[in-house]
């Protein structure tokens, strides 16, 4: 596995290709990730590294934190990820910066999703609905839910409303359509979750490597 970066995302624009074609590209500010932290094989069982993302007020950090960040000889940082890489290619210390990915690649962004609240069967499930006309009383209802005698009970996955959204998302074999190293500014073709200015995690794709 690849290693990853945190991000914020911006917003959303477009690009003019070569062809003058319109694309749209979410824009979001990439890095830099410290290296905060080595997990080993002989010391945890496995390998990784744990990265760290934006700077955080030491008065805001509580004991075990500090005591985490200042046994590593690092700053403070706001957000932590870890990533399945092997740890002798890394320094505690080192910086990973936006020119980890380049311009064609394909990868996959995780973010939280915006959150709708409560919601519907229509809104939630895309269901039809029942007839608008005058008299109808069933508009906006799921319908049944269940069976009589057999088996007694509502199946377990049965689409039901509900809280929708504010949930953690990956959309995958995202282009990279530029990546602008001084501003540390990334753009990928399509949407991403969230709102502006959430969190997100890029990581390389799996499934498509092609550039």
């Amino acid at each position: 596995m690849a290693v990853g970066l945190l991000g914020r995302k911006i917003g959303m624009t477009q690009i003019f290709d070569a062809e003058r074609r319109a694309i749209p590209v979410t824009v979001i500010k990439a890095g830099p990730c410290v290296v905060i932290q080595k997990k080993t094989m002989n010391t945890d069982g496995y390998d990784s590294i744990q990265v760290g993302f934006e700077d955080m007020p030491e008065r805001l950090v509580n004991k075990p934190m500090k005591g985490h960040f200042k046994a590593n000889g690092m700053s403070p940082k706001r957000t932590l990820r870890e990533f399945r890489v092997p740890a002798e290619e890394y320094k505690v210390g080192d910086a990973i910066n936006v020119d980890l990915f380049k311009v064609g690649q394909f990868v996959n962004v995780i973010g939280t999703s915006k959150g709708k609240g409560f919601a519907g069967v229509i809104k939630r499930h895309g269901f039809s609905g029942g007839k608008d006309t005058h008299g109808s009383m069933f508009h906006r209802a799921p319908g049944s839910i269940g069976q009589s005698s057999q088996p007694s009970r509502t199946l377990k996955g049965t689409k039901l409303p509900g809280r929708m959204g504010n949930a953690k998302n990956t959309i995958k074999n995202l282009k990279v359509v530029l990546v602008d190293v001084e501003q540390g500014v990334l753009l990928v073709k399509g949407a991403v979750p969230g709102t502006k200015g959430k969190l997100v995690t890029i990581k390389s794709s799996v499934k498509n490597k092609e550039k």
